[in-house]
């Protein structure tokens, strides 16, 4: 009886030891969480896809806290809930928030089944990353779309569709948020998160292939070829070649479109745009149509009294 006593008051006696250790080490290691926090996450929309650049919603939420103690929410946006829900939270926080141009993913690759024929056939893992691994993929394009839908995968929205006709992937820009998901997922890096532009126009080069011209032009008839004829007709300086690629600034560009009737490939897109209007041909002056047509009747009438004149001489 008294082993079993002393064994009940010896464990006792650690347990309330433990208790009042964890008691002590909570008190003087806590962590109090601002208030606001759990507010401002309430407002964010929830998905937690990591496109603010912050490990979901609640990271943001801590992130926009400290920027308001801070004095400024520059660089912090919600792509996902856009200018309404980042409005909210602003006047919230009591801070003023600027507004941001809402943007929009864009596949920059046009190489089509038609564009860009199959060289070899991939039998293996199905997906982009895999098939990049290997190398160049089943076209002669080391640089383009490989057509297996990580994009797709990872677009928790089902903003992204593979079109089965051309092998190229599709935005549909109501249901993209510029979350930043497919950008991270491509691994050739062919999609951009792009301003998304008035009535959602937009000119881009959808071409990333840094090949050389004739290399580039061999393996995809859509590719750039980095000649340069676009950054010479730009006025605006928003055009730049690198590495045998063009590149339009969509901060710079004017959307005057001269870059596209330029471009020998059509590698230049102009999205979104009413047609060109084809110009009339000119028509020939009057005083051009009417003057040749005398000058003719003129030398004929010469020639015809010359030759009697030389036959009579002659006899």
């Amino acid at each position: 009886m008294d082993l079993i006593l002393n064994a009940v008051l010896v464990l006792g006696g650690i347990a309330l030891i433990a208790a009042v250790i964890l008691y002590v080490c909570s008190k003087k290691f806590a962590v109090e969480e601002d208030p606001r926090i759990p507010l401002v996450q309430e407002n964010l929309p929830g998905a937690n896809c990591g496109g603010c650049g912050f490990p979901g919603c609640a990271g943001l939420a801590d992130a926009l806290v400290k920027g308001a103690d801070a004095g400024s929410l520059e660089g912090l946006n919600c792509p996902v809930g856009g200018a309404d829900v980042m409005a909210k939270v602003a006047d919230l926080l009591g801070m003023a928030m600027a507004n941001s141009e809402p943007k929009v993913a864009v596949v920059r690759c046009n190489g089509t089944c038609e564009n860009r024929p199959r060289t070899t056939i991939y039998d293996g893992l199905r997906t982009c990353a895999a098939v990049n691994s290997c190398g160049a993929g089943e076209t002669g394009c080391g640089y383009g779309c490989l057509g297996c839908g990580d994009c797709v995968a990872a677009c928790q929205f089902g903003a992204i569709a593979i079109n089965e006709e051309t092998g190229i992937p599709e935005v549909d820009e109501e249901k993209c948020t510029s979350c930043g998901a497919c950008v991270k997922a491509c691994p050739r890096h062919i999609i951009e998160l792009r301003k998304r532009g008035p009535k959602s126009r937009r000119v881009y080069v959808c071409c990333v292939n840094k090949d050389k011209g004739a290399v580039a032009k061999k393996n995809c008839q859509a590719a750039c070829i980095g000649c340069g004829k676009c950054a010479k007709e730009c006025k605006f300086e928003a055009i730049t070649v690198t590495a045998n690629l063009s590149y339009i600034d969509p901060e710079k560009c004017r959307l005057c479109r001269k870059c596209e009737a330029v471009c020998p490939t059509g590698s230049i897109v102009a999205h979104n745009f009413p047609p060109r209007k084809e110009k009339p041909a000119e028509p020939k002056s009057l005083e051009t149509s009417a003057a040749t047509p005398a000058s003719t009747v003129q030398k004929a009438p010469e020639a015809a009294t010359v030759k009697p004149k030389e036959k009579e001489d002659q006899a």
